[in-house]
């Protein structure tokens, strides 16, 4: 009788550790289906999929998302990114921790934001999310944040900054920065801070104040939050990205996101200035015009050409389309319940970039110190894809403007971010003009800042 009680708990116990492990089996399974690492670098995008009218695909959806990712890697000794024709490229500074984005203060020092995503405890749940955890990981992307913004001076002017400090810290995923008059303003994760400045120094002195909270919370599935300065100092423009890729999650959990705000100054009051813009990033002035310029990541999951990042004019009150729609009125039936009213409101943005390139810096040439083509138009962060199989990205692009307007295909600026094997050396992020008029680009993977030049 004994040895039977043993023989059937026995069974229960191999059942029971059957029934954990089908599911992880599965799961990995699955995880591994649906990845592959490269194994080659970039393509280019189809010229269909840019420029002010790209030719949008029908929708093409799978079971599983694709799933495609340059493996990190870094740079070894020496290497650098490849500089276009009449172009040079060397390291302003090394050794930075997963550095994200630039603001170049009017002295010329260099300030860079060494940072990644907060803890959030309601995202990367489910076996998509997994799968995202997994290729984040992959991609050089699940690094600790410094949470830290880091100072650099070039003080002799040789083109690297040859002293470094830390300018602010124990920040909470700091992204976009913005100076006006004696007062430096922060975009943590969660709110905009502020920050009493005096030229020249290194380290800022005395604890921030909050000028304002922006969405965060639990899930924040996009972390990132740039800002910008009106011209005229009364106010601040605030970038906020979507909770999901298209509204998965539930629309509750979108409120006050994939928006851009707009904050007045000093007192922090803000509103809605343009929405349905699922990831909005890089914003700049455009020189002539005064025109505020975005670009934006689009939703996944509708096939390799479809939906194309974008760079577009933003006009106060204006709805861009997500999650309902993607260029204008193309609706898309993933998302329920539907919103034909708000669909027949959405603008089409001016420029396609192309396709899951992940266009995230935006920087306008109007000081540029380069060769003429790069003097009118902007220039591009593309970070690169993971939901196209051939990848697309991984560089830096100008776009040129003609009366106000991009005009033409991108340019290459910056490439071989990623080897001929496929693994990534470095990724670009953020860009910005020195006050020398060189292109500054932060590179979050190689963990360094470029500089690029003409050539001599």
């Amino acid at each position: 009788m004994q040895i039977g009680k043993r023989a059937l708990h026995s069974r229960v116990m191999r059942a029971f550790v059957l029934r954990l492990a089908i599911p992880a089996l599965l799961l990995t399974t699955v995880i591994s289906a649906c990845q592959t690492s490269m194994r080659s670098g970039p393509v280019a995008s189809p010229p269909s999929s840019i420029g002010s009218s790209p030719r949008l695909p029908a929708p093409d959806k799978h079971l599983l998302p694709t799933v495609q990712v340059a493996v990190a890697r870094g740079w070894t000794a020496g290497a650098h990114p490849q500089p276009a024709p009449g172009l040079a490229v060397t390291a302003f500074a090394t050794g930075l921790s997963h550095p994200r984005w630039l603001y170049v203060l009017p002295n010329g020092d260099v300030l860079v934001a060494e940072t990644n995503a907060p803890e959030r405890p309601e995202e990367g749940k489910g076996i998509k999310g997994r799968i995202m955890k997994s290729v984040q990981r992959k991609a050089g992307a699940a690094v600790p944040s410094a949470n830290r913004i880091t100072l650099l001076r070039d003080a002799d002017g040789d083109g690297r900054a040859e002293a470094r400090s830390v300018f602010a810290a124990q920040l909470n995923s700091p992204f976009g920065m913005a100076l006006i008059d004696s007062i430096l303003y922060v975009a943590d994760t969660d709110a905009v801070m502020a920050f009493s400045y005096r030229p020249g120094e290194t380290t800022l002195v005395g604890p921030p104040t909050k000028l304002t909270s922006l969405p965060g919370g639990p899930l924040n599935h996009h972390w990132t939050k740039n800002i910008l300065a009106a011209r005229d100092g009364r106010h601040l423009y605030a970038t906020v990205g979507s909770n999901s890729n298209a509204g998965e999650n539930g629309l509750a959990q979108e409120e006050g996101r994939a928006a851009i705000w707009q904050i007045d100054l000093p007192g922090g009051e803000k509103r809605l200035y343009a929405t349905g813009l699922r990831n909005p990033n890089g914003l700049a002035w455009e020189p002539s015009t005064g025109e505020l310029w975005v670009v934006a990541n689009e939703r996944d999951e509708l096939g390799n050409d479809l939906v194309p990042d974008y760079l577009t004019a933003v006009h106060e009150g204006a709805f861009y389309g997500w999650p309902y729609s993607y260029y204008g009125q193309h609706v898309d039936a993933r998302v329920k319940p539907a919103n034909p009213v708000l669909t027949a409101r959405a603008v089409p943005p001016d420029y396609a970039l192309g396709a899951h390139v992940a266009a995230l810096g935006l920087a306008a040439a109007d000081h540029a110190a380069l060769p003429p083509l790069y003097r009118s138009g902007m220039f591009v962060g593309e970070h690169g894809s993971w939901n196209r199989k051939p990848a697309v990205g991984y560089k830096v692009v100008f776009i040129a403007f003609a009366q106000g307007k991009p005009v033409g295909m991108p340019v290459d600026v910056l490439t071989g971010f990623v080897s001929e094997t496929g693994e990534a050396r470095g990724r670009p992020v953020g860009v910005a003009m020195a006050r020398d008029g060189a292109l500054l680009v932060a590179d979050d993977v190689g963990n360094t800042v470029w500089r690029v030049t003409a050539a001599h």
